[in-house]
């Protein structure tokens, strides 16, 4: 199952009416259990599942939160739901209209629910609008694929997008914590925000991300090369990294911290986090008549001494 498809697996999807009267009973029986369940950390009570169930959007299938609407029958559906239905209850076709389910949204501002990355580790539970905001920046979140050749909405864990970045982008995968890799372009002149193949490391137990492209600075047309780390910030800023090209008895070097890629290639690019080469620079480098870029980068990586 790819990660993040559903979260809550031993929860029976609930599909059946609930009148007005009926809705507003469960939800007042349901706030006394919620208020009265403790904890902080750990999985849901069954009180939180059956919760769910009841605060379960009948369309997207998400925890519903305030505002909640419902239909002159009773039946409910999430604010972002009941835009998409053009205002038709996906239930009994009745038209929605303006109508809040206030007891619904008591229930939803009393709860305390799991993150929904529980699934990949995280071990908190929070009431739904602090969740919401931890969801955002949860160290157990899924990651951005960080393939940077084509636009690609892939999310998942480390593992997993180590093997979708082999299988899918057929990413170059490499053992070892020292590297040389050439880079060669006919007509360098005609290079527009060019991109080169991403290579992946696997060393120390991790996964280091190579980049290498062409951009413009300004007016100037530039290369850069820089490393990434699948993970997190924490785990990235313990590894070092240097970058060196060179020819002709003379070498530019670079030495820098990767970054997690939390950030996109392209935050790290912007932000000029990695060996900058101007064009003529690496036109002098790779020799010749300078009609042909020919770039040999080489580099290393290293743990640094906690």
């Amino acid at each position: 199952m790819v990660p993040g498809s559903r979260i809550y697996q031993d929860v029976t999807e609930s599909r059946g009416d609930y009148g007005v009267k009926s809705s507003n009973v469960e939800a007042r029986s349901c706030l006394r259990l919620c208020v009265s369940a403790g904890g902080r950390h750990g999985m849901a009570s069954n009180t939180h599942s059956a919760v769910h169930e009841l605060l379960e959007c009948p369309v997207c299938l998400n925890i519903m939160h305030p505002p909640i609407h419902q239909c002159p029958n009773g039946h409910t559906i999430c604010v972002v739901c009941k835009s998409k239905m053009q205002n038709c209850c996906p239930i009994c076709r009745q038209e929605l209209g303006n109508i809040r389910c206030l007891a619904l949204e008591k229930v939803a501002e009393s709860i305390e629910l799991p993150c929904k990355y529980h699934y990949l580790g995280c071990q908190d539970i929070f009431p739904y609008h602090i969740r919401i905001r931890h969801e955002e920046s949860c160290k157990y979140r899924g990651y951005n694929c960080p393939y940077a050749g084509t636009e690609c909405n892939v999310t998942g864990d480390i593992p997993f997008l180590v093997a979708h970045l082999k299988a899918d982008h057929n990413v170059d995968m490499h053992d070892g914590s020292t590297f040389n890799h050439r880079y060669v372009k006919p007509n360098p002149h005609e290079i527009e925000n060019a991109t080169w193949m991403l290579t992946i490391f696997n060393c120390y137990g991790y996964q280091f991300c190579l980049h290498f492209e062409a951009f413009h600075l300004g007016m100037a047309p530039v290369y850069i090369a820089f490393l990434r780390f699948m993970g997190d910030e924490n785990d990235a800023s313990k590894f070092s990294y240097s970058l060196e090209v060179g020819a002709n008895g003379r070498k530019l070097k670079w030495q820098g911290v990767p970054r997690s890629i939390r950030d996109s290639h392209k935050t790290v690019r912007d932000s000029l986090d990695g060996l900058i080469i101007t064009r003529n620079i690496a036109l002098f480098f790779s020799g010749g008549d300078r009609q042909e870029l020919k770039l040999k980068v080489a580099g290393r990586i290293w743990k640094e001494q906690s």
